[in-house]
């Protein structure tokens, strides 16, 4: 099986978690997620982390070796300095 996308992951994720922004980069094996969710309202770190791992499902161990992220609510992503944006997209 080839070595998926940051365009593969960014749908995966999309896929299995409703996302107001939703950034990948990555090499086909170690990947960085930028990842903004209402669903993280009220959710410790370890506990959006949990969520992003079930809406990639077997892949993350099957076909992704390293993820890194940082997952924000709606709100702290607005709070954000531009500068720490990693899309244009920033509101």
């Amino acid at each position: 099986m080839a070595d998926p996308t940051a365009a593969d992951v960014k749908r995966y994720i999309a896929a299995g978690l409703p996302c107001e922004h939703l950034a990948v980069e990555g090499d086909g094996r170690h990947f960085f997620a930028t990842i903004v969710s209402a669903e993280f309202e009220g959710a410790r770190r370890v506990a959006r982390h949990q969520r992003v791992y079930a809406a990639l499902g077997d892949r993350m161990r099957e076909q992704i070796h390293a993820l890194s992220m940082k997952t924000l609510t709606p709100a702290e992503w607005a709070a954000q300095p531009p500068s720490d944006a990693t899309s244009s997209s920033h509101p």
